[in-house]
C-alpha cells in the first residue's frame, strides 16, 4: 500500500513539475494556436470576397480559400508545437512515409482529385455550363475535387468521376441545348414562305434562344416533301419543355398559312387480264 502510495506521489511530482515548467509555454501555444485559427478564418474569407470581385468561379475561390486557411492552420500548428518545445521533424518525417503508403493504397482515389484540381484550374467548364462525355450529358450542378456533379431537366443527377472527365473530348454548349427538328411539306408549296413562317414562329416561342437565332433552311429533298431543317436552342433546365412548346407553334403557323405537310405516298400499278395474258402467251 505504502509502495503504490509513493508511485502516485511520484507521479503528481511529475505532473505539477511538468506544469510548473511549462505551464506558460503550453498557455502560449493554446493561444497562438487559437488566434491562429481565427486569423485564418479572416484571411480565407478575405481571399474569397478578392476572388468574387475577381469574377472567378465559385469552385475555384472556395479551393483558393480553403487551401490558404490549411496552410496557415499548419503554420500556425507548427509554431504552438515549437512554443511548448515538441520538434517537428519527425512528425514531417512520419507523415511524409504515411503520404507515400496512402499514396499507393489509393491512387484511384488521388487520381480523381489530381484530376479535380486540373478542372478547377484549366476550367474547361464551370457551374451552369451543359457538357456532354461519352454518352452522359448533363448540367453542371457542383464541382468537386473528386467529382463533378450534373443534373438534367427531370432533377436527376449524375456523379462523374474527375479521372473520367480529364483526357476526354467535353462538348460544352454553356446553359443552353441545341434542338433540331425536321418537318416535311408538299412540293407544291413554297419553301421560302415556309422557312419565314416557321423562323417567325420560333422567335416567338418563350425560352427559344434570341441571340443563338434558329438556322431554318431545306435539309433534303425526300419521295413525298420537301424536308425543311429546325436548329434552335433552348435553355438545358428547360429543353423538352421548350421543344414541345417550340413544336406546336410551328405546327399551328404551318397549319394557318395553309401549307401543306404531305404523308409517305406509293403509286402501285395493276395490270388487266388481257394484257397479263397476253404477256404469258408470249412466253
Amino acid at each position: 500500500m505504502e509502495q503504490e502510495i509513493q508511485q502516485v506521489q511520484e507521479v503528481y511530482k511529475l505532473i505539477t513539475e511538468f506544469f510548473v515548467t511549462y505551464s506558460f509555454q503550453i498557455l502560449g501555444a493554446i493561444i497562438v494556436f487559437v488566434i491562429g485559427i481565427l486569423v485564418a478564418r479572416k484571411v480565407a474569407g478575405m481571399v474569397f470576397r478578392i476572388c468574387e470581385r475577381k469574377e472567378l468561379d465559385v469552385t475555384l475561390s472556395r479551393f483558393i480559400s480553403s487551401t490558404t486557411k490549411i496552410i496557415i492552420i499548419v503554420m500556425v500548428a507548427i509554431i504552438a508545437l515549437g512554443k511548448v518545445g515538441i520538434s517537428v521533424t519527425p512528425f514531417v518525417a512520419a507523415i511524409g512515409a504515411l503520404s507515400l503508403g496512402a499514396g499507393l493504397a489509393m491512387q484511384g482515389l488521388l487520381s480523381n482529385y489530381g484530376a479535380g484540381l486540373n478542372i478547377i484550374i484549366a476550367r474547361p467548364f464551370v457551374v451552369g455550363d451543359t457538357i456532354h462525355i461519352k454518352d452522359v450529358i448533363g448540367q453542371v450542378k457542383e464541382v468537386h475535387l473528386a467529382f463533378t456533379l450534373l443534373t438534367d431537366e427531370d432533377g436527376v443527377e449524375i456523379t462523374i468521376p474527375n479521372k473520367h472527365i480529364v483526357g476526354e473530348i467535353i462538348s460544352n454548349s454553356h446553359a443552353e441545348t441545341l434542338a433540331e427538328e425536321t418537318i416535311g411539306i408538299a412540293y407544291d408549296s413554297d419553301p421560302e414562305k415556309a422557312i419565314e413562317i416557321i423562323t417567325h414562329a420560333l422567335l416567338k416561342t418563350d425560352n427559344v434562344s434570341k441571340e443563338r437565332m434558329p438556322l431554318v433552311g431545306i435539309e433534303d429533298f425526300a419521295d413525298s416533301s420537301i424536308n425543311i431543317g429546325i436548329r434552335f436552342w433552348a435553355p438545358t433546365s428547360q429543353y423538352f419543355e421548350t421543344r414541345y412548346r417550340a413544336n406546336s407553334a410551328i405546327f399551328a403557323a404551318v397549319m394557318e398559312a395553309g401549307i401543306n405537310i404531305p404523308f409517305p405516298q406509293q403509286e402501285i400499278r395493276i395490270l388487266n387480264d388481257e394484257y397479263l395474258s397476253h404477256k404469258v402467251d408470249k412466253t
